[in-house]
């Protein structure tokens, strides 16, 4: 793989998906196997090309292949049971038996098929442990194989764990762990439900490093948000900046941090120097919010913001958070192009004053 420029660029995850798409990983779009693998083979050879053409130097197949982010889980193990949830009427993958490996290496896979169809570096994608717990555990319906959340929790560690080790054999760059369970800790609010919430916080540390332990020559990374599709969807949104939960991102054993900060209420860019200065910090600089097209200028800004605080090797550009947020989400993929021309063209600019 090429070696990355100074300010490389990047996409945090997911891209768009156009109806065509999302019609063709519905369970109701009547299909074979072959044709199916065929249709998302051209389709994810588009959204690998909207990438390139734009100049983005690590890219992703926009998780095109997955019907549902955190879902994926249930490709990698058995014990799960699609359900509608009760207080939206949302798809939900829930637990509901014991784990049990059922298909490792789908997500491999998906760095298989991306490395026949481009030269550029490659991101892979997975859920954390703790969001897991967060999102598809139920009092209820779980409680007969995982009394508690944490129960679930720890079981989904080896599963992921196998998936990086596969991902590893398959020469991908970087593997990416999304973990916007983890920044919801920087809000008093989320915080006061918590009897503990450092407690709560250590424990989603703990989950990742112990999916990352001793994992070598492979960039491992962590993704933080604030679930910034909720603005697109009208979930509640969170706010405070990251002082809250710096001690438990000191302690993650990884070697780069995405993080927002175009969101409103994220805190002043000063919290950079108090993060170990081996991290490389993925700056969310590109506005990921529909109809909000950051400027080159805009974007250049924020960057020379961070600069304060980082060295120029310490940083690359990314959108604050993935542009697929959820199924019921109208993103228009074309006002991505744009915005991704728009990062790339910051970091054409600032290589050439930083160089």
């Amino acid at each position: 793989m090429p070696s990355l420029p100074l300010f490389p660029t990047s996409v945090v995850g997911s891209m768009p998906r156009p109806d065509y798409v999302k019609d063709l990983i519905s369970d109701d779009f009547d299909v074979s196997d072959e044709q199916y693998s065929h249709r998302m083979e051209s389709a994810v050879r588009s959204v690998v090309a909207l990438q390139e053409c734009a100049g983005i130097d690590v890219l992703t197949d926009g998780e095109w292949w997955r019907k549902s982010y955190i879902g994926v889980i249930a490709e990698l193990a058995h014990g799960f049971q699609l359900s509608l949830n009760p207080a939206d009427g949302r798809p939900w993958t829930i637990v509901v038996d014991k784990l049990a490996p059922k298909n490792p290496g789908f997500i491999a896979r998906e760095v298989t098929f991306l490395k026949q169809i481009t030269s550029r570096n490659i991101k892979a994608t997975l859920p954390a442990p703790a969001l897991l717990g967060e999102r598809m555990w139920d009092p209820v319906l779980s409680s007969a194989a995982y009394p508690t959340r944490e129960d679930f929790i720890r079981d989904c560690v080896p599963i992921l764990r196998r998936e990086i080790e596969l991902l590893k054999e398959e020469g991908v760059e970087i593997v990416q762990i999304d973990d916007p369970h983890l920044c919801l800790f920087v809000d008093p609010d989320v915080r006061a439900k918590y009897d503990d919430a450092d407690v709560a916080a250590d424990f989603a540390v703990d989950m990742t490093n112990q999916m990352v332990d001793g994992i070598e020559d492979v960039k491992l990374a962590v993704h933080l948000c604030r679930r910034a599709g909720a603005r697109v969807r009208g979930d509640e949104q969170h706010q405070g900046g990251y002082d809250p939960i710096i001690r438990q991102l000191n302690k993650l054993k990884v070697n780069h941090l995405t993080m927002e900060f175009t969101t409103p209420g994220v805190g002043d860019m000063a919290v950079f120097s108090k993060l170990r200065e081996d991290f490389e910090i993925g700056l969310g600089c590109v506005n990921c919010q529909p109809g909000e097209i950051d400027s080159a200028d805009s974007i250049v800004s924020r960057v020379e913001q961070a600069l304060k605080y980082l060295a120029p090797e310490r940083i690359t550009l990314n959108p604050d958070c993935g542009f697929a947020p959820g199924s019921a989400a109208v993103v228009s993929i074309d006002e991505v192009y744009t915005k991704l021309k728009n990062e790339v063209e910051a970091a054409q600019r600032l290589r050439e004053k930083y160089s």
